[in-house]
């Protein structure tokens, strides 16, 4: 089913800039790493009784540590007087103009994680994608607590990520990763309206997205989402100065 014109409209203005076929799929920030605080600060009695101290601290601090909003966070951008586009994101991080000036679209990922992300990039650029889901950056520590509470952390809070689309994602991988943020080309952008996802063997077709797994918790209301999807309140979300 398609979207009407103004939830389309609304969709657009969550992400900078738009995909172009052929462009590569890279995630920059290790994913659901809020959502992992969050699971940390709200059931460490639970969780004590499987993990050490050392541990949950790592969990709880990760975002800080492995997230790509730690020296330019994420905000809202609402004037638009300041023509922020994708290939101005990366110049804020000291990126060759060569490099930033092939990417063609930002999304600061949030509600829904990655995968709603992977969705609402390709519907507001009009292409399909095939994205692999062992490529993209996750911490053991995220695995281990959503494994703990039976969450999908694909579809997880991940304040703290960033989506991309590129021409140059393998140079734009390696140049994050010099920067000590985790990243990797996970897919690309493709002609036409099928989104397939791979793991391993697996493949299957990318959903629209849904609730945020955080509100699956008994304290998780708070992030239920009030829009057509997940973090939709969330318009032109850029960085902060």
């Amino acid at each position: 089913m398609k979207l009407g014109q103004k939830a389309m409209e609304a969709l657009k203005e969550e992400i900078t800039g738009s995909l172009l076929e052929g462009d590569d799929l890279v995630v920059a920030g290790a994913i659901a790493l809020q959502g992992t605080a969050l699971l940390v600060k709200y059931e460490r009695k639970i969780l004590e009784k499987t993990f050490s101290g050392g541990f949950l601290y790592d969990a709880e601090k990760c975002r800080e540590l492995y997230g790509i909003n730690g020296s330019a966070p994420l905000r809202k951008e609402t004037s638009g007087r300041k023509g922020k586009t994708a290939e101005e994101f990366l110049e804020r991080y000291g990126f060759s103009k060569e490099v930033s000036e092939r990417c063609h679209a930002v999304y600061a990922m949030g509600e829904g994680g990655v995968l709603c992300a992977l969705w609402k990039m390709a519907e507001a650029s009009g292409t399909g994608l095939e994205a692999d889901l062992r490529k993209i950056p996750i911490r053991q520590e995220t695995i281990e607590v959503c494994e703990k509470f039976d969450l999908d952390p694909y579809r997880l809070l991940s304040s703290g990520s960033v989506l991309l689309g590129t021409g140059r994602g393998r140079e734009l991988a390696e140049a994050f990763n010099q920067r000590k943020i985790p990243a990797a080309v996970i897919g690309r952008a493709v002609k036409g309206n099928n989104r397939i996802l791979y793991s391993g063997k697996i493949t299957r077709f990318l959903d629209r997205p849904g609730q945020d797994e955080i509100t699956k918790m008994p304290w998780g209301d708070k992030w239920k989402s009030r829009g057509l999807f997940p973090g939709q309140e969330r318009k032109n979300t850029v960085w902060q100065d």
